[in-house]
C-alpha cells in the first residue's frame, strides 16, 4: 500500500482508507464486519475512519469496532490511525449536536468509551455550526488534543474560508490542524470550485478547497469518492438492484439513475476499461492524480469489493489524454 503525508504535518496515511460509514451498523452480520476489517489491515489499510453516529443504529459503528478492536487489533494499535467526529445529530436534547464544547467533548468521551479506546488519532469537527463561535469549536479540539483524548484534529465540511480561520484559532491555540475531511469524486467536484466566502487576505479570496489545504499544509482525505454507489459497475445496465443504496433511498435516490447519469458512467466505464481497471477503480485512481489528496475513503461490503478497489492504489497514473477524456464525463452535479 502506498502511503501519503498529511501536509506538511509528520503523519503518514495510506492513500486508499477504510471507511464506516456504512457496513458496520447492526445491520451487517458481525463476522462480514471482521472479514473486511481483517483483510482491509492485511492489505496495508492501516486508517479506520469512524464518527459518532455512523450505524445504525447511532453509535453502533463504533460499539461493533470496539469489539473487533478488542478481539483482533488490540496488539496492533501502534500500527493504526483511528478517527471519530462529532457535530452532526446523535441524541437529544440541546446538548447532542453542533458545535459546542460540550457536545464534542462529551461525544468524544462516549466514542472513546464505544470503541474501548484511551484515545483516537485525528478527532474531527463534523461540520461547522453557524450559532457557535469557532473559537469555541476548535477550543474543544485543541482540549482533546492537550488532554490525550485525540493526537491530531481536523475538520470536516468546512469551506475554504472557514477551514483558513480554523486553521489560524487552531494556530493560536498551540494546535496545528492536520486534515479535512469533504466529499469529492467525478460527480462531486466542489473541492475545486472558488469559494464565495471573503477572507481578511485578498490573495486568498475565491480560493477553491483544494487550493487552501495546499497553501495551509494540511493533509485532504476525501469520503464517497464512488459517488454513494453510482461509480461503479450496479447501475450501468439501467436497473436498480434491490440491495443497492439507490434502492434504500437514504442517500442516494432510485431517481439519480438517470439517461444522463448512464450516459457519463457509460463513458468513464469505457475509459476504466482501455486502462483494464473497473469503474471504480478508475474513479479512485482519478481522486488520487492530485498530490494534496492525502487519502480515499472507502467503504466495502465484502472482501471481494474490498479487493477489486485497492488494486485502484497500484494502478499506472493516469496521462494527461486520459484525465482529457475523462473530463466531458466527470460533471459536478450527476450525483444530484
Amino acid at each position: 500500500m502506498p502511503y501519503r503525508r498529511a501536509g506538511r504535518s509528520g503523519l503518514d496515511l495510506p492513500a486508499l482508507s477504510l471507511g464506516l460509514w456504512h457496513n458496520f451498523g447492526d445491520t451487517t452480520p458481525f463476522e462480514t464486519q471482521r472479514a473486511v476489517l481483517r483483510r482491509a489491515f492485511d492489505l496495508g489499510i492501516t486508517h479506520f475512519d469512524l464518527a459518532n453516529n455512523y450505524g445504525p443504529p447511532y453509535g453502533s459503528a463504533e460499539e461493533n469496532f470496539g469489539r473487533h478492536m478488542t478481539d483482533d487489533f488490540r496488539p496492533y494499535r501502534d500500527e493504526l490511525v483511528i478517527s471519530s467526529k462529532a457535530g452532526y445529530d446523535m441524541w437529544p436534547g440541546p446538548y447532542g449536536d453542533g458545535g459546542s464544547r460540550k457536545y464534542l467533548l462529551s461525544s468524544l468521551d462516549q466514542s472513546l468509551q464505544r470503541m474501548n479506546l484511551d484515545y483516537v488519532d485525528i478527532f474531527y469537527s463534523h461540520r461547522p455550526d453557524p450559532t457557535v463561535p469557532i473559537e469555541e469549536t476548535m477550543g474543544a479540539l485543541h482540549t482533546a488534543v492537550t488532554s490525550g483524548r485525540a493526537l491530531y484534529a481536523g475538520i470536516s465540511n468546512y469551506s475554504p474560508a472557514q477551514t483558513r480561520v480554523a486553521q489560524e484559532v487552531l494556530a493560536d491555540l498551540g494546535t496545528p490542524l492536520l486534515i479535512h475531511q469533504p466529499s469529492y469524486s467525478m460527480f462531486n467536484r466542489h473541492v475545486e470550485m472558488p469559494d464565495a466566502g471573503k477572507t481578511d487576505d485578498p490573495d486568498t479570496t475565491g480560493q477553491s478547497l483544494l487550493d487552501t489545504v495546499g497553501d495551509l499544509g494540511i493533509g485532504m482525505i476525501v469520503f464517497s469518492p464512488l459517488a454513494q454507489g453510482m461509480l461503479t459497475d450496479r447501475y450501468l445496465d439501467g436497473n436498480v438492484p434491490s440491495d443497492s443504496r439507490a434502492a434504500v433511498g437514504h442517500f442516494l435516490k432510485s431517481d439519480s439513475i438517470s439517461e444522463t447519469y448512464l450516459e457519463r458512467a457509460r463513458g468513464l466505464n469505457e475509459i476504466a476499461a482501455g486502462r483494464g481497471q473497473t469503474l471504480a477503480q478508475l474513479a479512485l485512481t482519478w481522486l488520487l492524480r492530485d498530490s494534496r489528496v492525502t487519502s480515499t475513503l472507502i467503504g466495502a461490503s465484502s472482501v471481494g469489493q474490498l479487493e477489486n478497489n485497492v488494486q485502484a492504489a497500484h494502478a499506472a497514473p493516469l496521462t494527461a489524454d486520459e484525465i482529457a477524456a475523462i473530463e466531458p464525463f466527470a460533471v459536478d452535479g450527476t450525483n444530484r
